[in-house]
């Protein structure tokens, strides 16, 4: 997703891996963030936490009526990345990981219970896997914005050319290793690209990449969005579709179970209008998707994102702001959440 864009946002699918036979061998420890109930170390989650959460993409530095929209679980918070030149990590590479506004945003966010998840990367700006010399180093730039938000879930977000850069992946995963050793309790979700054919092979190794250095994978968050010019279909058929291809590949990868990697697993949609000309995500779409992820007991559906969750202004979806602060198509102001929400 976008990191440049007015407030702030990005999504995709998260796979709950570690309560469910660990991602690796020797894996221990951690549970699915949407899995509250599930046993420490490994085992089967419990029916009373099987259920499906809501959580959405929202912008870490601008609030946006529509935030508490179908009343989310979990907030993803939109992105850190590196200040531009260095390993420094800032919000959307703009705004200091300790702003005071920033945190009284967040705090703002927590007033009803929710909890946080910092996401990390998105497609725009300098990622800190590239950013840092080092794995202590990225390490480190990963934990103070963490500790920032006071969040104990962390979302990679990784497309576009970082996805591809091999040596970005192993460090990341080595840094993200380093991190879960130092903070058992951190729950870690990647955010990728999927198709309706499902991931890609750069994704693929991405995942195998985290298996390699050990890391508790939680969830795989799939960005159900922006397929291409050639896919003129419904939006909500898919989600599905992708979805279930990547089922195959995730069990697969980690050596899960079918309910497993269906738990393992996170939907994010881009509302309304995508940035491919065609695609159009429907609130029919939303409540399509919902029903399929409580069938399959999917851990988390989220979207990108609460700020464009409202109608634009006389019903516009051809200018700009489709693809930054409205969806493009008729709607109340927080519908796709409620819908989203179930």
């Amino acid at each position: 997703m976008r990191n440049h864009l007015r407030p702030a946002g990005g999504l995709t699918l998260l796979l709950a891996l570690v309560a469910v036979a660990g991602c690796s061998s020797g894996s221990g420890g951690g549970t699915s963030d949407a899995a509250a109930g599930a046993p420490e170390g490994g085992g089967t989650p419990s029916a009373a936490a099987s259920g499906t959460s809501y959580a959405p993409y929202v912008s870490a530095t601008t609030a946006s009526g529509n935030d508490a929209a179908g009343s989310p679980t979990t907030y993803n918070l939109a992105f850190v990345i590196s200040d531009g030149s260095s390993c420094t990590p800032e919000w959307n590479g703009e705004y200091g990981i300790g702003n005071a506004a920033v945190k009284s945003r967040i705090d703002q966010l927590k007033t009803d219970g929710a909890t946080v998840r910092v996401s990390f990367g998105g497609a725009s700006g300098k990622e800190l896997a590239s950013a840092c010399g080092n794995v202590t180093q990225l390490a480190a730039a990963y934990g103070k914005a963490l500790d920032a938000a006071g969040a104990t879930q962390a979302d990679f977000d990784v497309e576009g050319d970082q996805l591809a850069d091999s040596g970005s992946v192993a460090m990341r995963s080595a840094a993200i290793a380093v991190l879960q050793k130092e903070r058992p309790a951190l729950k870690v979700s990647f955010t990728l690209p999927v198709m309706p054919e499902g991931l890609d092979a750069d994704s693929l190794a991405l995942l195998k990449s985290a298996n390699k250095f050990d890391v508790q994978v939680s969830t795989v968050n799939l960005m159900t969005m922006n397929y291409g010019e050639s896919y003129g279909g419904d939006m909500g058929d898919y989600a599905v579709t992708s979805a279930t291809a990547a089922h195959a590949q995730l069990r697969k990868v980690f050596g899960t179970s079918d309910a497993g990697a269906w738990k393992g697993m996170a939907l994010t949609s881009m509302i309304g209008v995508n940035d491919v000309h065609g695609e159009t995500f429907t609130l029919s779409d939303a409540a399509q998707v919902r029903k399929f992820a409580e069938t399959k007991k999917i851990a988390w559906v989220s979207m990108w994102s609460s700020f464009r969750d409202q109608q634009c202004t006389g019903g516009d979806a051809a200018s700009d702001d489709a693809a930054t602060d409205c969806s493009g198509v008729q709607q109340s102001a927080g519908a796709f959440g409620k819908a989203l929400a179930g």
